[in-house]
């Protein structure tokens, strides 16, 4: 893995520095963040690299097939944040784009996505190539001032961020640099696709819950002690954190995003939301579409989970409901005659050599 740009702190900001949520003028301008932070970065980076794909995070990439089909095109320039083990790179295959640059702050997570990429990560049998020029890096998009990384590379006409935007949302100063980091790298008409936990449906659960915990027989989630009112201030919308703990997947920590926040947030830098749909009523709207029929019959929308174990049990279709799907454009009038003319950066075979690291 070769080293790559090495962030130190910058005067200036990408986007408003002002905040109407918690102002801290001197911190934001410079999107710093205290060691805890870091902590917590590390502890979910070391989980996600020791941990393997899992059926159920599977099934639930459905929504996640929809949406790269519903607002990918033909050639397009496609920055996959948090990418993981590169579960989407068929996706973005069948999409035909025509350039992908993956990031992740897990070392083991980049490195099983580049043995997939080069068609070497599946147990059963060796895939045909991918289609498309790559590049995989491996920090934290969340820290990183990626604009300055990815300087030769954009801009992208799409950016994804599946399952992983809420891990930002620790405190306000990673939150600004994640859609600071989407806005200087979309083109102007781009489109910012993503899932991400419903702040709405976790906090009604854990107010209907005796404790400070809830759950079903696959997932869990437990709040601290501090939250024992289960009243949460709307001055003090970032560093929500729960434990989150979903079978043979995912055991640690996560945050709540309120999404009028995020909305907000998001106008700040440009970015204006297209939609917002909780899972199931997501999934209750592409059902009745023919060419989503199977994609939703996996997720579970269609047969029964307990008969059929290519669907969703009821338990692990509540899971579903704990997530939604937005779509947000960068404001603009996209430029037709612009093309990202930097995919000969990437590479169709990539080495360990090519994975680039960032990083203070």
């Amino acid at each position: 893995m070769k080293r790559g740009y090495s962030e130190s702190p910058s005067t200036s900001s990408i986007g408003p520095p002002q905040s109407r949520f918690k102002p801290n003028p001197e911190v934001d301008a410079q999107f710093l963040e205290d060691e805890s932070t870091k902590i917590f970065a590390r502890k979910v980076a070391d989980h996600y690299s020791a941990r393997t794909n899992q059926t159920l995070e599977e099934r639930e990439a459905s929504i996640k097939s929809v949406l790269i089909q519903l607002y990918t095109r033909r050639g397009d320039a496609v920055l996959d944040l948090a990418c993981g083990k590169g579960g989407d790179l068929i996706k973005w295959d069948k999409a035909k784009v025509g350039y992908y640059v993956g990031i992740d702050i897990a070392e083991g997570s980049i490195e099983d996505c580049r043995t997939r990429y080069n068609g070497d990560a599946d147990h059963h049998q060796r895939r045909k190539k991918f289609s498309f020029p790559a590049r995989l890096i491996c920090g934290d998009c969340y820290e990183a001032r990626l604009d300055e990384v990815l300087a030769n590379d954009g801009p992208f006409d799409i950016c994804s961020c599946q399952f992983a935007m809420h891990y930002s949302w620790s405190t306000e100063a990673r939150a600004r640099r994640a859609l600071a980091n989407v806005s200087a790298l979309l083109r102007p008409g781009g489109t910012f696709i993503g899932t991400m936990p419903d702040a709405n449906v976790i906090i009604k659960k854990l107010r209907q819950a005796d404790r400070l915990e809830f759950g079903n027989s696959v997932y869990w989630i437990h709040f601290d002690e501090e939250f024992s009112d289960k009243k949460f201030r709307s001055s003090s919308p970032f560093g929500i954190k729960y434990k989150f703990h979903l079978e043979d997947a995912v055991d640690c920590p996560e945050w709540i995003v309120p999404f009028h926040v995020f909305k907000s947030l998001a106008e700040e830098y440009d970015l204006e939301l297209v939609f917002v749909k909780n899972s199931h009523e997501f999934v209750h709207e592409y059902m009745k579409k023919a060419e989503y029929v199977e994609l939703m019959r996996r997720l579970g929308a269609l047969g029964d989970g307990n008969q059929d174990p290519s669907t969703l049990s009821p338990d692990e279709w509540e899971v579903a409901y704990l997530y939604l799907a937005f779509v947000l454009r960068k404001r603009g009038q996209p430029d037709q005659t612009q093309v990202n003319g930097k995919r000969d950066r990437g590479q169709m075979h990539i080495s360990k050599e090519d994975v680039m690291a960032i990083g203070s």
